[in-house]
């Protein structure tokens, strides 16, 4: 599976996109918006493990991972995870690519995909703090649907650390 955009190649994530996929996490890891998310492991054996994983799931399973290409050089990914009604998505995409509407051109193309010819609900979580997060969602037609807790991190004594994080629907034909 192939999908161009007009400046973008979507493809199936392959194995060998281990290498770029882990500069992809590190890059994510060193940012602010980090705390707001479980740690991408930086472990060479490990990312390739995971990347052989999302390879072999997808297209055959509940999950589907893409690679998002500007010409040959993937600059992020987005994966869906089936759910009863539709998908709930994910994307991280290196920061030197933010801004100039790479999320949203590729995920356009990815939920058009996916939804063709059948009523599909898409769901999505973020930070309410991610503000790029939430601006990208709610410029692709997604709206709040709700609000939880979450941690990924405990402080010194051990004691989580919650932030707020917003949900997120489209409903899609």
């Amino acid at each position: 599976m192939e999908l161009k955009t007009k400046r973008l190649n979507i493809r199936y994530i392959e194995e060998s996109d281990w290498k770029r996929l882990m500069e992809i996490w590190q890059d994510f890891n060193q940012s602010e918006y980090a705390k707001y998310d479980g740690p991408h492991t930086e472990d060479e054996a490990e990312v390739q493990q995971k990347v052989k994983r999302f390879s072999e799931a997808t297209p055959y399973g509940e999950h589907l991972f893409f690679a998002v290409c500007l010409e040959a050089k993937m600059i992020g990914i987005v994966d869906f995870h089936k759910t009863p009604d539709g998908y709930d998505l994910g994307y991280c995409f290196h920061r030197n690519y933010h801004g100039n509407g790479y999320a949203k051109e590729s995920l356009e193309a990815l939920i058009e995909w996916l939804s063709k010819g059948h009523k599909t609900v898409f769901t999505a979580g973020t930070a309410l703090n991610n503000i790029p997060s939430v601006k990208l969602l709610t410029a692709l037609g997604f709206r709040k649907t709700g609000e939880e807790q979450v941690s990924f991190y405990q402080d010194e004594s051990g004691k989580d650390i919650y932030f707020t994080g917003g949900i997120f629907s489209l409903d899609v034909n």
